[in-house]
């Protein structure tokens, strides 16, 4: 791709709990930010413990050093607090770790390109297949489906600005000056295998019950893991008990979420959903 790469210095680092100290993270944080050869961060993989450091961040030095910084997951926590404590938008996409992936990373990487290499708005178009294998331990026996692409649970139009992610991750920010305005705003969610059809439930009612999500324009939903048993059917099923998403456009089975393809979105960008007459279109405006 062109690109140079360089690594933090506690990259390689592990702890009891499947990370590092906060201390070597915001270390490493820091200096991605404060180095003026780094042009874009890229997060090696989530995790579990991103929200962590948000009492340790030095917001004005990424408000004054503005870079890419993109990953997924766990650092759903970090892109929102973020957007959130300094306006910078920045990107839920691929990890460091998603470009090992031998096979069907065609989408994935052109819709990387599509965001962060070009300022040019770009519709969101399905993938042809999917998959949701452990490529990272076995590349070559993978399993793909064919992708049924995007359905439209309620019609209507909106834009706003894009936030959101894992949706799991997202609530932790509930009730803290790390948690962004969903006033006006198109929320993108997803969640992973641990996630069942019964927390899922949950965890989306907390989101509604927000006092400002009465504001939200549209919702979009990622695809869901086949662990975690979530199908259209139960999906649909929960949408239908939330008397809170009744006159706002929403539209399930996206291309981002925890299985392979995915796509870049930018968090804080604009993003434009339509969705009438069993047609969709999903642009993305600013990025």
């Amino acid at each position: 791709m062109g690109l140079k790469l360089i690594f933090g210095k506690h990259v390689e680092e592990i702890d009891d709990f499947n990370s590092s100290s906060i201390e070597s993270r915001i270390e490493d944080l820091h200096e991605a930010f404060r180095n003026p050869k780094v042009k874009a961060v890229l997060c090696v993989i989530g995790g579990f413990s991103s929200n962590q450091l948000l009492g340790y961040i030095d917001w004005n030095l990424i408000k004054n050093n503005p870079k890419i910084f993109c990953g997924y997951s766990d650092i759903t926590a970090l892109g929102n607090a973020i957007f959130a404590k300094t306006g910078m938008v920045n990107y839920s996409g691929p990890a460091y770790a998603t470009f090992s992936d031998k096979k069907g990373f065609d989408y994935t990487l052109e819709y990387f390109e599509k965001c962060l290499f070009s300022k040019k708005s770009f519709e969101i178009l399905p993938s042809l297949k999917w998959s949701d294998d452990k490529y990272y331990l076995d590349q070559k026996n993978r399993t793909f489906f064919k992708n049924a692409g995007p359905m439209i649970v309620s019609e209507g139009k909106a834009e706003g600005t894009l936030l959101g992610g894992n949706l799991c991750t997202l609530n932790l920010l509930q009730g803290t000056q790390f948690f962004p305005d969903i006033s006006n705003s198109i929320l993108f969610i997803e969640d992973d295998y641990e996630s069942n059809a019964v927390t899922f439930d949950r965890n989306l009612q907390s989101l509604l019950h927000l006092p400002s999500f009465g504001k939200v324009r549209g919702i979009v939903f990622g695809r869901f893991q086949r662990a975690s048993e979530i199908t259209n059917e139960k999906l649909l099923k929960i949408i239908q008990t939330k008397k809170e998403l009744k006159n706002i456009p929403i539209i399930i089975n996206v291309d981002f979420g925890h299985t392979q393809s995915m796509i870049t979105f930018p968090i804080g960008g604009t993003a434009k959903l339509l969705a009438k007459n069993g047609k969709i279109k999903l642009e993305i405006i600013e990025h």
